[in-house]
């Protein structure tokens, strides 16, 4: 599993480079060239193409409208014409696949998926590349264990390994990707403990072949943390706990706010009455209308305001590696923060709810980042005795948004501070984690969530055996149990079906002389005798029906053991022994029986939980 967990890797980390390059192309051509904008991005991400477009003099705004329409129109022709399972943003589809679907991907929904998703954010729809980059790796995981013929245990592994491989390599992250892709699948804090391992390993490979694919082909340095941060960063000053709540407060009532509207942007593009492949044009359009109005509010500010506001557009890394820059605040306008947050929130809901494909994590990082700066801003400004950095609040932003918005607190902590490297954080990014999580539970991004894994789809039946491993066969085995018919080894056909017309029994041990346990018939033996012999014959006696290698189970068997056994065999009732006396049988115990047992102890646990 480990050797395939490190083939999904290499293919995630070689899929990551070319859907890198490929929205890279489609936005030098679309953006810098045609439309005269230049992003800009992270500072570890490097430059693929020189940039011929830096100038906001140079920019045609009209075509900001324009290009991302266009986009969508190519984007939704693609998707909804090849595959479908690629609208929207990936990372629910990769989930939903994982709970629902036994692991599987249509092998084409990959590579339409990263098509689709370089057009839409290459153009200029708001969107992050997660969901791409985990579709694409979860969809070879889910390819390669179909094609080998593994279980769907493994397909599923495989699938979140592809997952984790994929997103630590585009967002240089090995640790986060791997613990988010196990993280993601669950509202609750659980974890897919089974994949964490191949998925350490695929995240491994991932983000190493990305990086020396990078460095040897165009000389960019990808061993480095995604965006470039001011120094001094540090945690020195409890005090800071106090204002970092608020920070928490407001990422909370943030995300509240994306995900309302992400869904109900979402659910008024469904109820339109058009073909689907021309939603996603008319929420790019939207977009791009969005994004012109803020800039010619801005634009007269001077000083880029109006270039600074058309973050609102495609990924909005370059905006926020300004922000994260900026210590001190004294080259940001908190107007422009406020508004490309919240901007950005409309944006992504336009785009990726229209039905355009693209991720929701890229733009919670631009979200929580602008926000996080804002209310760094202001509470410089009201406690100037407390060490208040804006960067710093930035951070704190990014990781408590999305932590709020996706239910995954561990994972985001990691992510952010491997994507800043900003390790002094952890305990204030623990903090804000931490409440963000605890008051913004009660709603996701990501909807194929479940909430545990007793609730998955994927684990239906595992936790039968956990929740009665307590219990034992004489805690089930009722006195009626313990009166039952054997059948002594030498009694004839005829006798034995005489016999099953007066008990309600469905199976019956046959026993020796002696009286000790020789076997196990059922009705259907019975049955299927009688028609292969064309009638009863005087000569088949009980040993001929009884299959020996039926071992009986005994009163201190665990009933999770006795399910098993179960759901092994082919009969409704076994024999039960007792320890001490190991060829005499005691008792019958019916399959129901365990069942009712289960949804007992079932119905019993979650009323403490309740309780307590």
């Amino acid at each position: 599993m480990l050797s395939l967990a490190a083939a999904v890797g290499m293919i995630a980390g070689l899929g990551a480079v070319t859907f890198h390059l490929m929205a890279s192309s489609v936005s030098h051509v679309a953006l810098d060239w045609l439309a005269g904008y230049r992003a800009g991005g992270p500072a570890g991400e490097g430059e693929v193409f020189d940039a011929t477009g830096q100038s906001p003099s140079r920019l045609r705004p009209w075509l900001l409208v324009i290009v991302p329409t266009i986009g969508g129109l190519i984007s939704g022709f693609l998707v909804f014409k090849l595959a479908p399972e690629a609208e929207g943003h990936g990372t629910d589809s990769a989930i939903d696949a994982y709970h629902n679907k036994a692991g599987m991907i249509r092998p084409r929904v990959p590579l339409v998926k990263m098509i689709a998703s370089a057009i839409t954010l290459g153009t200029g729809g708001s969107g992050g590349r997660e969901g791409p980059i985990a579709q694409i790796g979860a969809g070879f995981g889910s390819f390669l264990a179909s094609r080998l013929k593994l279980s769907e245990k493994e397909r599923r592994i495989l699938l979140a390994a592809g997952m984790g491989g994929g997103i630590a390599a585009i967002f240089h992250a090995p640790l986060a990707g791997a613990i988010f892709a196990i993280e993601v699948l669950y509202r609750d804090p659980d974890f897919e403990a089974e994949a964490l391992i191949p998925g350490f390993i695929s995240a491994t490979v991932g983000y190493c072949v990305f990086s020396v694919v990078m460095s040897i082909w165009f000389g960019i340095d990808a061993f480095v943390p995604l965006f470039d941060v001011s120094e001094g960063i540090r945690f020195r000053d409890p005090v800071l706990l106090i204002p970092l709540t608020a920070l928490a407060a407001v990422m909370v009532i943030a995300s509240w706010f994306y995900v309302r509207c992400f869904y109900l942007v979402n659910a008024r593009f469904i109820s339109l009455r058009m073909p689907n492949m021309l939603k996603p044009a008319i929420g790019a359009c939207l977009t791009g209308v969005l994004a012109l109005a803020m800039y010619y509010a801005f634009d007269s500010n001077g000083d880029r305001a109006g270039h600074d506001s058309l973050a609102v557009l495609s990924a909005g890394y370059g905006y926020l590696q300004q922000v994260l820059r900026s210590a001190d605040g004294s080259t940001l306008m908190i107007g422009v923060l406020i508004a490309v947050g919240l901007g950005k929130i409309l944006t992504t809901s336009l785009t990726i709810g229209s039905g355009g494909s693209g991720g929701v994590f890229g733009p919670s990082m631009v979200i929580g980042g602008t926000l996080g700066a804002a209310v760094g801003m202001v509470f410089k400004e009201v406690m100037p005795g407390v060490p208040v950095r804006v960067d710093v609040f930035a951070i704190l932003g990014m990781a408590s948004f999305f932590a709020a918005a996706a239910n995954t607190p561990v994972s985001t902590l990691i992510m952010v501070s491997e994507l800043t490297a900003s390790y002094e954080l952890l305990l204030p990014s623990m903090w804000v984690c931490a409440l963000a999580y605890v008051f913004g539970g009660r709603w996701t991004m990501y909807r194929k969530q479940v909430a545990n894994r007793l609730e998955s789809p994927a684990h239906r039946g595992d936790f039968i055996i956990d929740v009665l491993e307590g219990m034992q066969v004489a805690d089930t085995l009722r006195p009626g149990d313990r009166s039952f018919t054997s059948v002594p080894e030498g009694m004839s056909l005829g006798e034995i079906v005489h016999m099953i017309t007066d008990t309600k029994q469905s199976c019956f041990p046959v026993v020796d002389a002696n009286g000790a346990y020789r076997g196990l018939f059922g009705l259907a033996d019975v049955r299927q005798f009688l028609y292969e012999t064309g009638g009863v014959s005087d000569l088949a006696v009980a040993q001929d029906l009884a299959s020996p290698d039926v071992e009986p189970l005994q009163l201190q068997t665990d009933l999770g053991s006795a399910i098993g056994r179960f759901a092994q065999g082919r009969f409704e009732e076994l024999p039960v022994v007792d320890a001490d006396a190991p060829h005499t049988v005691v008792g019958l115990i019916r399959r129901q029986d365990v069942i009712a047992a289960y949804s007992s102890r079932l119905v019993q646990l979650r009323r403490d939980e309740a309780e307590a």
